[in-house]
């Protein structure tokens, strides 16, 4: 039987697939909607300190391609979600879940993350250092010293298992940067990509979303060369110990298949889980193990990273 269970740091996983942080995980009630279906686990909205509305509407557009979307990081903040997650500790022990958190500024996310720390919280945590949408704040992680200034504050009281979800990076000394700096530090993941940030989509003559004059973040197919790329290059370059999630651009079995190719442990579902609902973790499993089974993969880790190069 063709298995797509996999691992991340001590962390296993009946399926490798799962949804993208923004998608179908503001609510208690959408996280149970994942959490009972075909999905391996899933990851909370991203939280802020305190509950944020977020960015005025309309904020998030489907496009025939994928989608654009400001957000704002809305969320309910980080007493629902950590709340909900210790009642899942209690009830299902045996499953783990990802919690997703962003201070709004590095006081804010050390408080975020000390009270993480002080609880007995024990599954794994995503510090998203790759926002694009919310107006005056710039991505953390394309500064790469503040990001190193910050991992070295944080890993100096943080003893859980904690990964970063990333933006893309385009520029192949920036792959060699990034990575010299995650290598430093005992991450148990890196999430590759955010949203390619700042895009602009327009209908007839009028942007598609109202914050920041129609700029916006994009997903979907738009995003699967540059997520695949970051990926493999951080495959390429992380110590062994810091594992892949892949997330842009999965619309099927063939999409997950490539995110494993190129090295992800993990695959994240967003726009076409927005689009589709929950059912499509069901569909793109059947997809990848149809895959795996022509080509006589029995497990993910018989092809993961493995991707051919032409001589």
């Amino acid at each position: 039987m063709v298995s797509t269970a996999s691992q991340i740091g001590p962390f296993h996983f009946d399926n490798v697939l799962m949804n993208a942080a923004g998608v179908y995980c503001m609510t208690r009630e959408e996280l149970e909607a994942v959490r009972h279906s075909a999905a391996g686990t899933f990851v909370t909205k991203t939280a802020t300190l305190e509950a944020r509305a977020g960015n005025p509407e309309p904020r998030y557009q489907e496009v025939p391609l994928g989608s654009i979307n400001s957000m704002g990081l809305p969320n309910q903040g980080l007493d629902y979600y950590l709340e909900y997650l210790l009642e899942l500790q209690e009830t299902v022990p045996e499953k783990t879940y990802f919690l997703s958190l962003v201070g709004l500024s590095p006081d804010e996310t050390h408080t975020i993350l000390k009270k993480v720390q002080a609880s007995s919280y024990n599954g794994l945590v995503e510090l998203n250092l790759s926002c694009p949408n919310v107006p005056g704040k710039p991505q953390i992680a394309y500064d790469f010293e503040t990001t190193e200034h910050l991992l070295t504050e944080v890993f100096s009281y943080f003893t859980k298992p904690l990964g970063v979800k990333l933006p893309p990076y385009f520029d192949i000394v920036h792959f060699d940067q990034a990575a010299a700096v995650f290598n430093q530090f005992p991450l148990t993941f890196v999430n590759c990509v955010n949203s390619i940030g700042n895009g602009l989509y327009l209908e007839e003559e009028t942007v598609s979303i109202k914050p920041k004059q129609g700029f916006g973040g994009l997903g979907g197919q738009y995003i699967k060369p540059t997520a695949l790329a970051n990926v493999h290059a951080f495959y390429q370059r992380l110590k062994p110990e810091i594992q892949i999630i892949g997330t842009g651009g999965v619309l099927t079995g063939r999409d997950a298949f490539e995110h494993i190719l190129c090295g992800a442990s993990m695959v994240q579902i967003g726009t076409q889980l927005q689009k589709e609902g929950v059912g499509i973790f069901e569909r793109v499993t059947a997809e990848l193990q149809a895959i795996m089974a022509e080509k006589g993969y029995q497990t993910i880790e018989d092809f993961r990273g493995k991707l051919k190069y032409i001589d």
